[in-house]
């Protein structure tokens, strides 16, 4: 079951929120009035359009439209979840969580985790220490060999385990460990008389969280033993299925396009290496959804760069269902002459790494479709046409649908119109696929109306938001916009704007919300909200009325001379003309000239 924070907390919570304080930390802010200005960090500005309001609790940025409360600001510039982004804030403000006030374990818990993050940090820097001694050469040349640089190699931590049975063991113990912390960790073993060392004469990689915290190693052998690759056993600070390598510099790259997940650490460094952003691996297992939820925080698209040999291509076909079932879109990307990524760019540089295009994942799966089948037999390339047919089935968009097909009608000889036909036969013995949730954002995307708002609407919203309205001036069903008038009816049954942002979930409505709520109030003493919203209802109103007008004479000269439906037209033409005479015969304020 979901666990939900209580209502009582979560307010208790927001009212100790400083969302100043919090977006400045990433963002420096300059007073402007009742707001504070900066340069947007979701896009590239020179021209400050971010903003700040403190009395709201709110963010907005008027060039890319980003906005809403602290957590959700901090949900975008730490790649969060919601729940993990009020955990994240509420440890910052020390402010315990529901479940751990009336948990009386919980500190003895929160003191055992971070005993354990402290003993990998000091793992990680014993390894790395070691690796530019003699007893770390070895792993130092092999770096070296692999063509890694000292400031790549400091980036990442890496280090060097030495030969010694229980080298790290016994340093840490002699700080005072506990040995059965050590073994909790997962950097020690528990030997028949004495704890000794996890790792030993390996090549180390430091597993780092999103937010620098040390979880666990992997360590390379050098030799030919076995494993060549060892990771930490799961712990109470370390799972291996919801983590990746690398996620703490996918968390400070900004405007990625794509995630590039490969297999090995050495290939996330290499690449790293030569400026590639936004490269992940996953931590000696193959991937998991919790990894692919993960990695779809950071872009809109995850690249797949696996090693060339069958088991890599089952991999990816593997990676390709787990990120589509995720609504992920993915692709792939090969290297030529078998190389891996680690190899490819080493040898030929990062402009021919730019160079390569990645394949979209019907295209891979088609070509994978076709491996251990001889298309010049009748039978193959029958049963080829039908798969290929099912992943096409798939395609949502027309025009890639029907380029798709070309191709599989030049490969195959059957005409396109034998291959829909086999399309519609497959798809009657299969239950309809629901749209997944990147499909469901696409189609929300293509339907604006909802969320259309006009410059009258907004300020009608900020008046009522303003709270300086008189009750009963204005009412939900006086907004155009379903989602202003949603936002509207929410602010007239009590809630704040702050309440209703946070229980936004759709970005787009969340954006067009608060548009309205930027919409500036002139504080003059002189100037009457109460006529102000007059004005705005009038000019509304005078929008729908043309609005209606134009609607029913288009349909008055499909209806014929004589019939009683176009009389009935007619005579609400004639009262809409007059509704709208009246309309633009009031006098209008300072407040029409605003709007």
């Amino acid at each position: 079951m979901a666990y939900r924070i209580p209502d009582s907390w979560m307010d208790r919570f927001y009212s100790q929120l400083d969302i100043v304080q919090i977006v400045s930390s990433y963002v420096p802010l300059k007073r402007n009035g009742k707001r504070y200005v900066g340069l947007c960090p979701f896009h590239h500005e020179k021209t400050p359009s971010f903003s700040v309001t403190p009395d709201k609790n709110l963010y907005y940025c008027f060039g890319c439209k980003a906005g809403g409360n602290a957590v959700q600001f901090v949900m975008a510039m730490e790649h969060l979840e919601y729940l993990d982004a009020v955990r994240f804030l509420a440890d910052r403000m020390h402010m315990p969580m529901p479940e751990m006030e009336n948990d009386p374990n919980y500190e003895q818990r929160k003191n055992k985790r971070e005993k354990l993050f402290e003993i990998n940090r000091e793992a990680a820097r014993y390894y790395h220490r070691l690796l530019w001694t003699d007893a770390g050469k070895p792993v130092l040349d092999y770096f070296r060999k692999r063509g890694l640089d000292d400031d790549v190699i400091r980036k990442f931590g890496l280090g060097a385990s030495g030969p010694d049975r229980s080298g790290l063991t016994d340093e840490l113990s002699a700080k005072g460990y506990d040995p059965a912390d050590l073994i909790e960790a997962g950097v020690s073993l528990r030997g028949e008389s004495t704890p000794y060392d996890m790792f030993r004469a390996r090549a180390m990689f430091p597993i780092i969280d999103l937010h620098g915290q040390v979880l666990g190693f992997g360590g390379r052998r050098l030799d030919s033993g076995q494993p060549k690759y060892l990771n930490t056993a799961d712990t109470p600070v370390f799972n291996k299925r919801f983590g990746v390598f690398g996620a703490n510099l996918l968390r400070k790259a900004r405007d990625l396009k794509r995630v590039i997940l490969v297999e090995g650490y050495m290939d996330v460094v290499a690449l790293t290496q030569f400026g590639i952003d936004g490269v992940a691996a996953t931590l000696g297992t193959s991937l998991t959804e919790e990894q692919a939820r993960l990695l779809k925080r950071f872009a809109p698209e995850v690249w797949i760069s696996y090693d060339g040999d069958e088991a890599g291509q089952r991999a990816i076909m593997r990676a390709i269902g787990i990120f589509e079932h995720e609504g992920v879109p993915v692709k792939v990307l090969f290297f030529p002459d078998g190389l891996d990524p680690d190899e490819f760019i080493r040898q030929r540089g990062a402009d021919a790494f730019h160079a390569i295009e990645p394949m979209t994942s019907v295209a891979y799966m088609m070509e994978r479709s076709a491996v251990g089948k001889d298309l010049s037999k009748d039978r193959d390339r029958i049963e080829y046409a039908k798969v290929c047919c099912g992943i096409i089935r798939k395609i949502r968009d027309p025009v890639d649908r029907d380029y798709y097909l070309g191709i599989l009608s030049l490969k195959t000889g059957f005409r396109k119109d034998v291959l829909i036909a086999q399309m519609t036969e497959g798809s009657q013995t299969e239950p309809p696929e629901r749209p997944t949730a990147f499909q469901r954002k696409q189609m929300d995307k293509e339907v604006p109306s909802a969320v259309r708002t006009t410059e009258a609407e907004r300020l009608l919203f900020a008046l009522v938001a303003s709270g300086k309205l008189p009750k009963g001036t204005v009412t939900e069903e006086d907004f155009v916009s379903p989602v202003l008038a949603g936002a509207a009816r929410m602010i007239l049954g009590g809630k704040s704007p702050d309440e209703v942002i946070r229980e936004s979930e759709d970005p787009v409505s969340r954006s067009a919300i608060m548009e309205a709520l930027q919409t500036e109030i002139e504080d003059d003493p002189e100037t009457d909200p109460l006529i102000a919203a007059q004005d705005c209802l009038r000019l509304i109103h005078l929008s729908a009325s043309k609005a209606r007008l134009e609607e029913i004479k288009k349909q008055v000269a499909s209806m014929p001379m004589d019939s009683p439906e176009r009389a009935g037209a007619m005579k609400r033409i004639m009262e809409l003309q007059k509704e709208i005479q009246l309309l633009n015969k009031k006098q209008p304020t300072a407040k029409d000239k605003h709007i």
